[in-house]
């Protein structure tokens, strides 16, 4: 028979038990020692099917009160252990409302684009307009207006990224120049800055960079006017006057004659050390003839510089990959 003093014992029992679970691993424990298969209300319940049907119902009766008793019990103890919880974070995550503001940081424009703004002002001063452009290029924009011959090596997946439909990702802004050229009457004087997309990766070197690149078409245009302009450029984006600038010959399809610039700073810790700064020329021909104008008469010259380069040079860096780290502890050093 089921014993009525024995289960209020269990309840009593329960409780003590419950109240002493510290964690949600405990409580279920000793749920189970109560109300699990083998637990000790279980075990009452097995022995029902022995009484007399009379005495069966209130029996049962009796243990599935017994039953509801714990499970509250179960449910205020597993309420009271998330309440400790929620207070212990809290308590740990309370703010001390009596302590000193803490200032907002501010952001700062990104050494390459306070490159960039540099170089456009710098242009603009002296007339030359800023152009813009697509990034995804086709074939004729990227290379067959700048009279690039089909087997040059800069048209392979080597060296260029290819997208779907014959694009490809330009791989110089000089695309930028050839459009610009062919919607505005000469003079043309107008520099293009811009992200370019090469396959190559180094410290020095990124699949993704910057480039600006300049282009001055003219009745009379000469090379002496390209020196000029591009050292008095170099001289106002440094504010030095002590460099030196010096004319390579080389060869690019898209300017005859062609030139490398080189540059030197007369003290500090490039000093004395030729650095190679841009490719630039007199815009062949053939390029001339694809903007629209006659070779006959019009004239100009073209140069292409890495930003990163000028960047890394300004300010002193020596990993290319510094600049696109995101790594706020450098970038910082750009504030202000």
């Amino acid at each position: 028979m089921v014993n009525d003093d024995t289960l209020t014992s269990l309840i009593d029992e329960a409780r003590q038990a419950l109240g002493a679970a510290d964690d949600a691993a405990q409580l279920a424990n000793t749920k189970a020692r109560y109300l699990g298969k083998d637990g000790a209300l279980t075990r009452q319940m097995k022995t029902l099917g022995a009484l007399a049907p009379a005495e069966r119902a209130a029996a049962g009766k009796r243990l599935n009160e017994v039953k509801q008793a714990i499970e509250r019990l179960v449910v205020e103890r597993e309420q009271a252990l998330a309440d400790a919880q929620l207070a212990a974070r809290l308590a740990g995550e309370a703010v001390d409302v009596t302590l000193p503001g803490r200032g907002m940081g501010c952001g700062t424009l990104h050494p390459i684009t306070r490159t960039i703004e540099r170089i456009e002002a710098i242009f603009a001063s002296i007339g030359f307009d800023v152009a813009d452009g697509p990034e995804i290029e086709d074939d004729f924009y990227n290379f067959t207006a700048l009279n690039q011959p089909e087997d040059h090596p800069a048209r392979s997946m080597h060296d260029t990224f290819y997208v779907e439909g014959g694009l490809l990702l330009r791989t110089h802004t000089s695309p930028m120049q050839i459009r610009y050229a062919r919607m505005n009457a000469p003079p043309i004087k107008v520099i293009a800055p811009g992200k370019t997309y090469r396959v190559d990766s180094d410290a020095t070197h990124s699949p993704m960079f910057h480039q600006f690149e300049g282009l001055w078409i003219d009745e009379d245009v000469s090379f002496t006017d390209l020196k000029s302009v591009y050292a008095d450029f170099l001289r106002r984006f440094f504010e030095r006057d002590d460099i030196d600038v010096r004319f390579r010959p080389s060869y690019f399809p898209f300017t005859e004659p062609s030139a490398e610039i080189d540059m030197r700073f007369a003290d500090g810790p490039l000093r004395g050390r030729w650095l190679e700064i841009s490719g630039s020329g007199q815009v062949h021909p053939n390029v001339v003839r694809t903007i629209g104008l006659d070779p006959e008469r019009y004239i100009g010259f073209a140069f292409g510089s890495g930003i990163e380069r000028l960047a890394m040079l300004r300010y002193g860096v020596a990993d290319l990959r510094l600049f696109f780290e995101n790594d706020l502890r450098f970038l910082r050093q750009f504030a202000g």
